[in-house]
């Protein structure tokens, strides 16, 4: 009767170690973005498989907002987003930090924290984010979004067609 006492707890803990992420960032990146995906494939590099950083690719047609923090689609392409395994979102360059921070180079973005430099970095981060898509040769964000839904919905169709003899 105690072996099962003792084995309770364990099974207990098992679960909720296994409930809990591994990663400690989610990275949400656009993967049709050239520039972004460098980054990604470095940052893939420097996590050598380890699981710190789990990436998300919001341009996937199955990305889903509920999965990731709430961020629509819209919203993550209009400026770099990341998730923390408690659920806090964080945006704009202290994604990189933590990101860097997480796999061990912190040093890179560390004079970011300073005030000044902080607020230079920022400023500089949101002027690349709001030309990053005409800098890339791509349409602007309507476009995308309007192409994508575009895309979903055909898929969605393709699924079962209604017709007046049909049910699904």
């Amino acid at each position: 009767m105690s072996q099962s006492k003792i084995q309770s707890p364990k099974s207990t803990e098992i679960t909720q170690a296994t409930s809990s992420p591994s990663w400690q960032i989610k990275l949400l990146y656009d993967g049709e973005c050239p520039l972004c995906l460098r980054e990604v494939n470095f940052l893939k590099r420097r996590d050598a498989g380890r699981g710190l950083v789990a990436f998300v690719d919001i341009a996937d047609d199955r990305y889903t907002p509920e999965a990731h923090g709430g961020i629509d689609f819209e919203t993550a392409m209009g400026r770099i987003h990341a998730v923390l395994p408690d659920g806090t979102v964080i945006k704009n360059v202290e994604v990189f930090r933590r990101v860097y921070e997480t796999l061990g180079m912190g040093w890179v973005y560390a004079a970011t924290k300073l005030p000044i430099i902080g607020f230079i970095v920022d400023a500089l981060y949101g002027i690349w984010a709001d030309l990053r898509l005409a800098l890339t040769g791509r349409p602007n964000l309507a476009t995308i979004v309007a192409e994508r839904q575009k895309r979903i919905d055909s898929k969605g169709q393709g699924r079962c067609r209604l017709t007046e003899d049909s049910q699904c």
